[in-house]
């Protein structure tokens, strides 16, 4: 674990001592975030006459809601990467049954190739008989 850190932040103009296990400038990071959801709201139009707890619920509500949305996009991206890993374990799949269909294929030809060489033999010496018959056959009438 790492060690216990501090660091001196400002927000929303006071200056507060944040104490955490995180990285001072990651603290400073957050104060930063806060700073920018205040300047948000002080933006809107009449948001000077609001009571400070209302201001602080409207910063709140769009912390909240930054924190949903993010966390909505997350869990679509989780199931993205799900989807993703089945179908690419699907494809993992379908590669190794092609590559084993191959391999089977690739020796059907093989055993194909050396059948037809010797067919091709057995005809090269079938007309060769069949070539030394017709000639004796023809030299026999003379």
């Amino acid at each position: 674990m790492s060690a216990k850190t501090n660091a001196e932040v400002v927000i929303d103009g006071k200056v507060y001592t944040l104490c955490g296990y995180e990285e001072p400038e990651y603290l400073q990071k957050v104060a930063a975030y806060i700073n920018s959801k205040i300047g948000e709201i002080d933006a809107l139009e009449g948001s000077k006459t609001l009571p400070a707890n209302m201001k602080s619920v409207m910063i709140q509500l769009n912390i909240a809601d930054d924190y949903f949305k993010a966390k909505s996009q997350v869990e679509k991206l989780e199931r993205d990467m799900e989807l993703k890993d089945r179908e690419l374990y699907d494809l993992k799949h379908d590669l190794i049954s092609n590559q084993i269909k191959t391999e089977g294929t690739d020796e059907r030809i093989k055993e194909l190739e050396a059948e037809n060489r010797e067919l091709l033999l057995n005809k090269a010496r079938l007309e060769a008989t069949l070539e030394d018959a017709l000639l004796a056959g023809i030299g026999s009438k003379k």
